[in-house]
């Protein structure tokens, strides 16, 4: 990792998550990329990445207002910069060097914040299924991730940030090819969409034992369909994790229509008390994602740190547990009637 400088001003190496939170107790991570980069003038469509090479500045404007925010853990504008989604827009070839500069930007805002930040590198799914039910081998997926790894390394990342991911073949290929590329720590979040499952099926409490066994840095969930089911992810993956860290990078609730603009249900109250309850059970690395912006971070960091009282607001019940109670009343019914 790089050296950073901490509030006191002295030079302090910044080794892994672990180190940060035995410091900080509960690391704040930083909102949304998409969110921002739209605000910012990305046009639906276009790739993201491109802007790492073409617009720098913007995209280090967004990580400086997440580290003013509060965060102690920015992810790099990376998501699609894997070969087969860079491949959407012809741009494969430039795999290396839009996952660089992605680094790159990340780690310069990180080096001037004058606090210990952490540049993860963000590496999303292929987009592509793996055979039998679709078109790439293991092998192809893990070659894939081991060139964005590299490259983000080269870059100037901290650590490897596997994010909203679904399967765990796709997984499992991921760290491995990872591994292969780079030297440097892998977390691994995925995102869990109905009734407490990934699209794919996976529980919380089977992607936190099969992830453990594959000796990751980090486990959590991101994204999301709703903040309930996310949480109650986190909550089953940190029940069989051992000491590893847990991550929550919730959404900021549910897209819903305003006007001709979609927007996310969720203040920033609402996430800093979602926030708030996970810090209770246990979860050491939090915040945001689709939908969630700077104010949500300055506000759960605040609520965190003390800072800001923690808003009275009610949990929300997972569609796991309704689904759960829903089935146990249906039994009870028929035993009665037998």
């Amino acid at each position: 990792m790089h050296p950073a400088q901490t509030e006191a001003g002295t030079v302090s190496d910044v080794t892994d998550l672990r180190d940060l939170i035995a410091a900080n107790g509960c690391l704040v991570l930083d909102g949304a990329m998409g969110t921002q980069l739209f605000a910012a003038g990305l046009t639906a469509g276009d790739p993201p990445e491109l802007w790492n090479v073409d617009h720098p500045d913007r995209i280090q404007a967004i990580h400086r207002e997440y580290v003013e925010a509060g965060c102690d853990v920015v992810l790099t504008n990376s998501f699609g910069g894997g070969r087969h989604r860079l491949k959407l827009h012809s741009l494969e070839g430039r795999a290396h060097e839009l996952n660089a500069a992605a680094a790159a930007a990340a780690r310069a805002v990180a080096d001037e914040a004058g606090r210990p930040i952490i540049v993860a590198g963000s590496m999303g799914p292929t987009g592509e299924l793996i055979k039998p039910l679709g078109e790439l081998t293991e092998d192809e997926v893990a070659e894939a991730f081991a060139e964005q790894a590299a490259s983000l390394t080269d870059g100037g990342a901290d650590v490897l940030w596997l994010e909203t991911m679904s399967a765990l073949p796709e997984i499992e290929a991921g760290i491995r090819g990872a591994r292969s590329a780079s030297d440097l720590p892998i977390v691994a979040t995925l995102s869990f969409d109905t009734a407490g499952r990934t699209m794919m099926g996976i529980t919380g409490e089977e992607a936190g034992t099969r992830l453990t066994e594959l000796g990751v840095a980090g486990i959590g969930a991101n994204c999301g369909a709703n903040l309930a089911d996310t949480e109650a992810a986190v909550v089953a993956i940190r029940s069989v994790c051992g000491d590893i860290p847990v991550i929550s990078k919730a959404n900021a609730g549910i897209p819903v229509w305003k006007g001709n603009e979609l927007e996310y249900d969720a203040g920033p109250e609402v996430l800093a008390a979602h926030a708030y309850r996970l810090r209770e059970a246990g979860i050491s690395v939090i915040g945001g994602c689709c939908g969630s912006d700077p104010e949500h971070i300055a506000f759960i960091r605040g609520v965190l740190d003390g800072t800001l009282p923690v808003p009275d607001i009610a949990p929300p019940t997972p569609t796991a547990t309704v689904g759960a109670a829903e089935r146990a009343e249906r039994v009870g019914r028929r035993r009665r009637r037998s």
